[in-house]
């Protein structure tokens, strides 16, 4: 199972505004420049985010965009299941009407397996804890000194 580029990059847009944001709005530009997404695209990305009241939007000289939930607030797998829909692998897994096997397949039950388990990792991840894992990696190592 892949994420899609949508899945991707509109999760580290929301890190960018949890790192750079606050209380002030940020320029959707310098977020793309940071974040290295065309623009464009990342306009697009951002359209469900403030439908869903994730991010607000605001107008004007001094306007941008800005989380209008606390980081704490966001788990990942709201994000993704904005962006991308159901994370389920195969179709199967999500609306077993669509096939007459549903019930005595056994590979769709690895594929549920396979789907709970990114559930639980997306519903226990919050843009707090990037933000966290963030700044540890940006942190240097100490130095090792060897006597």
């Amino acid at each position: 199972m892949k994420l899609s580029t949508k899945g991707r990059y509109g999760t580290r847009a929301l890190l960018d505004l949890a790192l750079h944001g606050g209380k002030e709005p940020v320029l959707l530009k310098d977020v793309a420049q940071r974040e290295e997404i065309p623009l464009n695209y990342l306009e697009h990305l951002i359209r469900p985010l403030i439908a869903a009241g994730m991010v607000r939007s605001i107008r004007g000289p001094k306007g941008g965009v800005l989380l209008n939930k606390s980081p704490e607030e966001i788990k990942l797998s709201e994000v993704i299941q904005l962006i991308e829909g159901s994370i389920a692998p195969v179709e199967c897994v999500t609306n077993p009407e669509i096939c007459s096997r549903s019930q005595s397949c056994v590979t769709r039950d690895i594929w549920s397996e396979m789907k709970e388990a990114m559930d639980v990792v997306l519903e226990s991840t919050t843009l707090q804890n990037l933000v966290e894992r963030h700044r540890k990696k940006q942190q240097p190592e100490p130095a090792m000194y060897y006597i």
